[in-house]
């Protein structure tokens, strides 16, 4: 679904984009999918001698949830010294934090079609365990305990 995509953004950014195809929620619950993202690019990256891949030239890539996988690989490689280091990542509208769906964007898009406030946060449920049962918790911000709220209050808040 998202090979053209792909080839345009290769094309476009002069480098390599490795497309995985991860197993999906909620059959398959965190951490499968990131782990199948984590280990075919390293596999990839160990490789590209074989694939004929200049090691300045690869980039990761993803959209929604997709774009949280690659923002989580591209993290969890940063500090290797064994691997080529990852060119770029390029997030197309990614799913990057589920502390808190009353922020302004989940407030001023809450209506907005394809992925409605509350879509977003079934689907975030789906992936961590397979299902929604919190789904009222998580919409009103109680599934996060005051004290973890206050520590990352610095990156997840209106202001």
């Amino acid at each position: 679904t998202h090979e053209e995509l792909c080839r345009f953004i290769a094309r476009e950014s002069e480098s390599v984009v490795v497309s995985v195809g991860y197993r999906l929620a909620p059959e398959h619950k965190y951490p499968a999918a990131y782990e199948d993202c984590l280990n075919a690019t390293q596999h990839f990256l160990q490789h590209l001698q074989h694939y004929g891949v200049d090691p300045a030239r690869v980039t990761v890539c993803g959209d929604s949830a997709g774009g949280n996988l690659a923002a989580a690989v591209s993290q969890s490689l940063a500090g290797r010294t064994d691997l080529p280091r990852l060119r770029a990542q390029i997030l197309i509208y990614p799913g990057l934090q589920a502390l808190d769906f009353n922020l302004p964007s989940y407030q001023q898009n809450r209506g907005v079609p394809l992925l409605f406030r509350e879509r977003a946060a079934f689907y975030m449920l789906q992936y961590l365990n397979g299902n929604a049962i919190k789904l009222e918790e998580v919409l009103e911000g109680s599934h996060i305990p005051v004290d973890i709220k206050l520590k990352y209050r610095k990156w997840v808040s209106p202001d």
